[in-house]
């Protein structure tokens, strides 16, 4: 595969008011009710973004979020908007070029101060929090499951939202609730599994395990719940080929795990600035992204080859 269209580590739009750079996403102010949202090729791992962008990384995340939104319409509203046309929004030709394929439109909405973490494996921090205290996030689990096992039945272990550069941290559910409230604390968790459920179920049939993911929640005017942000990438979620997975190891995977476990090989403390990444590692994690497109949606990437 090659790729035409040029890596976007940050992007500048003359005429829109740059409300938030995030690890991966720039969020532009249209006006009172909508938002853009830009997915650039950023790419962070233990919190810090690498000064290194993945080529493509931001199509692909933005494809496969529209497509999950797509297809969980009927259980969720999400925050897309009808009209997607930038031509009246990013007059600058040459600007609006760079966000082609990597920006949607987006209602602005509420955002709930909470990540709704759906996990159906042990591996990851839940891995570590199981090892030590035979829970993972409070909820306790058989003794003897052993790094990648499938759990019992998919768990559910929220998390805050952190700025950039800090980490998130797990909570309970009870936390969630003074959050939030106990109602609306009920219907992310529910939605959540539901959501995690039909992708697990979609992404079997092409060879795809939904080891976990996150979701984001948002409310309109009338408090409404609808999905925003990313929706069941390889960055918010742990992508495993189906005929590789083996319980006990670590599998090989189709997101950013494959950059973590080359950073863990490093002499790096896990604070900024991050090294730079090898080209061979980014063709490589391209790559794994690039087949996670391809496997979910049955189709090649727009402008690729």
């Amino acid at each position: 595969m090659t790729h035409t269209l040029p890596a976007v580590f940050e992007t500048k739009i003359s005429n829109l008011e740059l409300i938030h750079r995030g690890k991966v996403r720039d969020l532009y102010r249209i006006d009172d009710e909508r938002m853009l949202i830009v997915t650039t090729d950023r790419v962070s791992a233990f919190d810090v973004i690498l000064p290194t962008p993945i080529p493509d990384k931001g199509r692909v995340l933005t494809e496969i979020s529209r497509f999950w939104f797509d297809k969980s319409r009927d259980l969720v509203p999400n925050h897309l908007c009808e009209d997607q046309d930038l031509s009246g929004i990013v007059p600058n030709e040459a600007e609006r070029s760079l966000l082609e394929g990597r920006s949607v439109i987006v209602r602005h909405l509420k955002a709930l101060p909470i990540e709704a973490v759906v996990r159906g494996y042990l591996i990851g921090s839940g891995y570590k929090d199981y090892q030590a205290t035979g829970a993972v996030c409070g909820i306790t689990l058989p003794k003897g499951l052993q790094l990648a096992d499938k759990l019992p039945e998919a768990i559910y272990t929220p998390a805050t939202k952190a700025d950039v550069g800090d980490h998130d941290e797990n909570i309970d559910f009870a936390e969630t609730e003074r959050l939030i409230g106990p109602a609306m604390a009920a219907q992310v968790r529910d939605t959540a599994m539901q959501l995690y459920q039909m992708a697990v179920d979609y992404a079997a049939k092409r060879g795809i395990i939904i080891a976990d993911t996150k979701f984001e929640f948002g409310l309109d005017q009338h408090g409404v719940l609808h999905l925003i942000d990313e929706a069941l990438t390889p960055d918010s979620s742990r992508f495993w080929p189906a005929d590789e997975y083996r319980p006990g190891i670590s599998p090989p995977s189709f997101d950013k795990q494959f950059i973590r476990d080359w950073l863990e090989t490093l002499d790096w403390d896990k604070t900024a600035p991050g090294p730079e990444i090898p080209d061979e590692i980014i063709a490589q994690t391209r790559e794994r992204y690039m087949t996670a497109h391809r496997r979910l949606t049955g189709k090649a990437l727009p402008g690729t080859v």
